[in-house]
């Protein structure tokens, strides 16, 4: 716990809340774009953080995951969505979940385009920058896994063939544990951290 100072947190919590911010907007807008306006009279079309912030999940679990794991785990409220408005059927839904993470990695990109054109020093993560390019590579990956109720489950379910639909709505009541299990496992056996690690190479 040593290692991490109050400065240090203080940057996870803003690039946190950048981050999340704009994925979550990002949904709602998709979605609105789309013919769903679920998430605009819900009040989460904008950039407000008030609208998208859990004070549990948001703040004090990434923090408290931070100091005693290292990593930071975290959620934001999730954008209330119907899929029925939405246009394109099953199509339109995948791009409404794809909008969020997809996102966060063109916000990775530009952050290290810039860091390349200041020549910040961004390795090891120790910057802003750096914080906020491993943060937001961390969401994409961790959202693209094909797991309910995460994103990427919502994009595979569109392309899947029937029987792996029906798989997926099976273990959806499970999805929140399973998810757990993961991080508590390491991520498939370090499968995740080597396509983290993958993707912030291709950008640093």
């Amino acid at each position: 716990m040593g290692n991490f100072s109050i400065t240090y947190i203080a940057i996870v919590i803003v690039c946190i809340l950048i981050s999340l911010v704009i994925h979550e907007f990002m949904h709602a807008y998709v979605g609105y774009k789309l013919g769903d306006h679920t998430a605009h009279d819900h009040g989460r079309l904008t950039l407000n953080p008030l609208s998208h912030i859990d004070p549990i999940m948001t703040i004090a679990l990434p923090v408290a995951t931070l100091l005693f794991f290292g990593a930071p785990i975290l959620a934001a409220k999730p954008v209330p969505f119907d899929p029925r408005n939405v246009k394109y059927g099953d199509f339109g839904a995948a791009m409404v979940a794809a909008a969020g993470p997809l996102t966060n990695l063109v916000l990775a990109f530009l952050a290290s385009m810039f860091a390349r054109v200041t020549h910040i020093a961004v390795d090891g993560g120790g910057t802003f920058l750096g914080i906020f390019i491993v943060l937001n590579v961390a969401i994409f990956v961790f959202n693209m896994i094909p797991i309910p109720p995460l994103d990427g489950s919502r994009v595979l379910y569109a392309f899947a063939p029937e029987p792996v639909q029906r798989f997926m709505q099976n273990i959806e009541p499970y999805g929140f544990f399973i998810i757990i299990g993961l991080v508590l496992t390491a991520g498939f056996g370090g499968l995740l951290l080597n396509i983290n690690n993958f993707v912030l190479n291709l950008l640093v």
